[in-house]
């Protein structure tokens, strides 16, 4: 049986294991491809995981953010492209969604006035900025809401058929 460890300043994927209550061997184990050796040298950084790795750990340990986490992080592509996701509430996103709408509604007009003749000019770019930053938000928004969603098929809340298109 492995050690527990005393480690403080544990990175997301030992929190992650540790939370499932897994040792680093029962985790390779349940895994079938990762060494307990490997995943020592993931959790103390002296190697950061491969992609399919993450999405390993991720389904093993029931924490679908470590996905994102690696993408955001770790990934050099997504360190560039790819923002972070908090999870956060069913209810925090909803109202985080429907304040962006609402916004987005008001600006519906101008975005049509900017973007109608195909061109972008000078004095329409603030504007548009503008608009930018709240599309960019509910992005994220519907990016928290499809985490929240896997958070919540991976710990049994919710079955994922009843989520499929019919």
């Amino acid at each position: 049986m492995g050690r527990k460890s005393t480690k403080e300043n544990k990175n997301i994927y030992q929190t992650s294991r540790e939370q499932m209550g897994y040792s680093r061997e029962t985790a390779s184990e349940k895994m079938n491809y990762i060494s307990s050796d490997r995943i020592e040298k993931i959790e103390n950084g002296k190697s950061l995981p491969h992609p399919e790795e993450v999405l390993a750990m991720a389904d093993c340990y029931k924490n679908p953010s470590l996905c994102n986490y690696f993408c955001s992080h770790e990934c050099p592509i997504g360190i560039e492209y790819v923002p972070e996701i908090k999870a956060k509430s069913l209810s925090q996103i909803t109202l985080e969604m429907l304040a962006t709408l609402n916004k987005l509604s008001k600006d519906k007009e101008r975005l049509v006035e900017i973007t109608v003749d195909g061109e972008l000019t000078a004095d329409e770019i603030p504007d548009f900025l503008k608009i930018k930053e709240e599309l960019e938000k509910m992005a994220l928004a519907i990016d928290s809401l499809n985490l929240w969603i896997d958070h919540t098929i991976v710990t049994g809340k919710i079955d994922k058929s009843l989520l499929e298109y019919k």
